[in-house]
C-alpha cells in the first residue's frame, strides 16, 4: 500500500487543523493505521492509532483530548484531526499502516507516507 499525507500548514497556537493520509494500491481496509511526527533533533513517535475497521483506537498522553484519529475505508483515507493546537505540536506529521493490530512501535510499521511539515506559531 502507498500512503501520501497532506494537510500540514502554519497554524497559531490553539487553532486546529485536519491531516489526511491518502492510500492506494492493495486494500486500506486491511491495515491498521498510525500517526507519528518527528520534531527536529527528536526521535519520531506515535501520536495515534486506528484498528483496520475503525473499532479501536490508541492516542499517546500528549495529544490526548485534543487529537481525533479517523479513517473512511471506502475512501482509502485516513485522518487526524488536531484541536488546541500547542507550539510543541511542531513536527513532521506522518502517517504509516500495518497488516494486524496497531502498534505503538514505528518499527512494526512496514508503510509510510512522506510526511507533512506541522508548524504551530505561539
Amino acid at each position: 500500500v502507498q500512503l501520501q499525507a497532506s494537510g500540514g500548514g502554519l497554524v497559531q497556537a490553539g487553532g486546529s487543523l485536519r491531516l489526511s493520509c491518502a492510500a492506494s494500491g492493495r486494500a486500506f481496509s486491511m491495515y491498521a493505521m498510525g500517526w507519528f511526527r518527528q520534531a527536529p533533533g527528536k526521535e519520531r513517535e506515535i501520536m495515534a492509532a486506528i484498528s483496520a475497521r475503525g473499532g479501536s483506537e490508541y492516542y499517546a498522553d500528549s495529544v490526548k483530548g485534543r487529537f481525533t484519529i479517523s479513517r473512511d475505508n471506502a475512501k482509502n483515507t485516513g485522518y487526524l484531526q488536531m484541536n488546541m493546537l500547542k507550539p510543541e505540536d511542531t513536527a513532521v506529521y506522518y502517517c504509516a499502516a500495518r497488516s494486524g493490530l496497531p502498534q505503538v512501535d514505528k518499527g512494526a510499521y512496514a508503510y509510510w507516507g512522506q510526511g507533512t511539515l506541522v508548524t504551530v506559531s505561539s
